[in-house]
């Protein structure tokens, strides 16, 4: 009797978990294979999707960001710290957008509203998916790539106009040494997760060397 009445119950779950999966899948943008980036300031794996949904826009640089460093045809050494790297750009000029997003205070990820089935079904299976507010403000997508790849070996989502490139990006950008690398910026202004500037392509990317350890 036990196995009878448990049975129902065990249907019902699959059928939420399943209704849910699919409910996320609807949101989440084709596959490129290239994975996501790092996130750095506010910067949230939601608004990655949005920059992602939006990647066979027409390209436009018109209001690109400039980028300060590294320089075009700069040249690191292996045995060189990460460096820090900066650019400009027209989103920032204006700081008091209305609705513009505060950095994120430091602490647990919060939970944005979700489906109902999604909240059923991770009362049978929870799960460590946390979702963040909808982002608004200026977003830059940092890429770090070689020459002949499609994917970028190194990646940063941002709301900052800097990137400290981390150990972990920086021993892979490291590792590509003597090969033809390049960083590129993809820029936009989003309100509540949707576009509403850009998104914005620099016209080339600035070329950069590393070279081997002095």
């Amino acid at each position: 009797m036990r196995l009878k009445t448990s049975l129902p119950w065990s249907t019902a779950a699959v059928a939420l978990l399943a209704l849910s999966a699919c409910n996320d899948d609807d949101n989440k943008p084709q596959d490129t294979g290239c994975g996501e980036p790092l996130y750095a300031g506010a910067a949230t794996d939601e608004a990655w999707r949005t920059l992602e949904d939006a990647r066979n826009q027409p390209v436009d640089s018109s209001r690109a960001v400039t980028l300060v460093s590294p320089e075009s045809g700069q040249t690191y050494f292996t045995d060189q710290a990460a460096p820090l790297w900066k650019w400009t750009s027209p989103l920032r000029a204006s700081l008091e957008r209305p609705g513009r997003t505060s950095p994120l205070p430091e602490g647990p990820p919060r939970e944005s509203r979700r489906s109902v089935l999604a909240w059923l079904g991770n009362l049978v299976l929870p799960t460590a998916e946390a979702h963040l507010p909808p982002y608004t403000g200026d977003l830059y997508w940092v890429k770090v790539q070689v020459a002949g790849r499609e994917c970028p070996i190194a990646q940063v989502l941002t709301s900052e106009l800097q990137w400290q490139l981390d150990d972990g990006s920086w021993q892979t950008v490291k590792e590509a040494a003597g090969k033809g690398l390049s960083v590129q910026v993809v820029s936009a202004y989003l309100v509540q997760n949707r576009i509403t500037e850009g998104p914005y392509t620099m016209g080339s990317t600035v070329p950069f060397t590393m070279g081997m350890a002095r």
